[in-house]
C-alpha cells in the first residue's frame, strides 16, 4: 500500500515483527532512527549511537549505519520492531548526518530516500517523503499505538533543523511542532 501523501494512514494491526527499511543511493549520510514514547510517558531514541534491543525494552533494533562519509550507492538501514505493547507512539525519522552536525539544510530534495514498513505477514506500506528542502531532519512516519484498536502507520512528512545531536528534547521539539 502506498502512503504517498502527508496524512495518509494504514493499520499495522497485530504482528510478530515490523521491518522498517530506508533505502537511498544519493551520496549523503542519511540515518534512520526512531523516537518513542511509552504508554507511561517514558521517551527514548534508537539510532546509530544506541541501536536498541530486539529481545528486551524497547523491543526495536537498528541494523547498522550506512552511507557514512556521504557514500553513494545501494545504501539501506533497517529497524526491526518486535512489540508495540508498551509504546504509545513511535516516530520514524531520517536525518542528514553531516548537515545536522553543521546545522545546514539537508539534501532531501535531490535524494531518493524511500521508506517501507512491512509486517511478518508480508503486508507492505511505502511511505513517500514530502519534506522538500526545509530542515535537516525529516519525520517520515508515525506509528500511533494510542488506540485500543491497534496501531496506525501515518505518513507524517515533516521537517525540522538541528545543529548537532545533543539531546532527545531537540528531536521531540521537531516532532511536536
Amino acid at each position: 500500500m502506498e502512503l504517498a501523501q502527508k496524512g495518509a494512514s494504514a493499520s499495522v494491526g497485530t504482528f510478530k515483527q515490523l521491518l522498517v527499511t530506508m533505502k537511498w543511493t544519493t551520496a549523503a549520510d542519511f540515518d534512520l532512527c526512531a523516537v518513542y514514547e511509552t504508554k507511561d510517558g517514558r521517551k527514548g531514541l534508537v539510532y546509530f549511537g544506541d541501536m536498541g534491543d530486539l529481545n528486551g525494552f524497547p523491543y526495536m533494533q537498528l541494523s547498522g549505519d550506512e552511507g557514512v562519509g556521504d557514500a553513494g550507492g545501494d545504501n539501506e538501514e533497517q529497524m526491526r520492531i518486535a512489540s508495540l505493547d508498551e509504546m504509545k507512539y513511535v516516530w520514524i525519522l531520517c536525518w542528514d548526518y553531516g548537515q545536522v552536525q553543521s546545522g545546514a539544510p539537508a539534501r532531501f530534495a535531490g535524494s531518493d530516500v524511500s521508506l517501507n514498513v512491512m509486517d511478518d505477514r508480508g503486508t507492505s506500506h511505502n511511505v513517500t517523503l514530502e519534506a522538500g528542502t526545509m530542515g535537516n531532519v525529516a519525520l517520515l512516519a508515525t506509528i500511533d499505538n494510542s488506540s485500543p484498536v491497534g496501531g496506525q502507520l501515518i505518513n507524517t512528512s515533516k521537517a525540522g533543523t538541528l545543529k548537532g545531536l545533543t539531546n532527545l528534547n531537540q528531536l521531540i521539539a521537531i516532532i511536536e511542532q
